[in-house]
């Protein structure tokens, strides 16, 4: 009789210490499915401020996103991208010689490598963009694959707003 009561009380500890394991799994994929996440940087597009294979953290909760702002974004041909948003809904964009203007205004951009030139055919410059689109550009302007080829993308496409990046030996909040 005592083994029962025994066993009885290691199945019972057994079964509240798997209950919490699969409490905190539950937390966890929550926590990474809708609040938080992670992606590799691929390429050189967004360098010097991300370099190739870097790790960054997003946040998807973010409900608005300003000019500056570094996203990951779902891209028209399926894959995502981290890349930066140059202009927001009702701003107009043109490229002319060599710079970025918004609104007719020379949009300062210290994080900007290259020379910026346009792109591809989709894209008929001045633009203006409409409700709840953005216009995004990788900061290595002569190496990014961006809003210059294939053209605006919608707020709903962008899956978060990076927040740090993860380095070999440190952690950087992205500016």
């Amino acid at each position: 009789m005592k083994t029962n009561r025994k066993y009885d009380g290691m199945k019972y500890r057994w079964l509240k210490e798997a209950e919490k394991f699969i409490l905190l799994l539950l937390v966890v994929y929550l926590v990474f499915r809708f609040i938080i996440g992670f992606s590799v940087v691929r390429g050189n597009s967004m360098e010097s401020t991300l370099h190739n294979k870097e790790v960054v953290m997003f946040l998807r909760l973010t409900q608005s996103y300003e000019k500056g702002d570094v996203v990951r974004v779902k891209v028209p041909s399926g894959g995502y991208y981290v890349k930066r948003i140059i202009a927001t809904q009702g701003d107009t964009i043109d490229i002319r010689s060599g710079k970025v203007y918004i609104n007719d205004q020379c949009f300062e951009e210290p994080y900007a490598m290259g020379t910026t030139t346009r792109l591809g055919e989709f894209v008929t410059y001045p633009l203006t963009l409409k409700e709840g689109e953005v216009f995004i550009m990788g900061d290595n302007r002569e190496q990014s694959t961006d809003s210059r080829t294939f053209g605006v993308v919608g707020e709903r496409q962008i899956k978060g707003k990076l927040y740090v990046r993860i380095g070999k030996f440190y952690i950087h909040k992205i500016k």
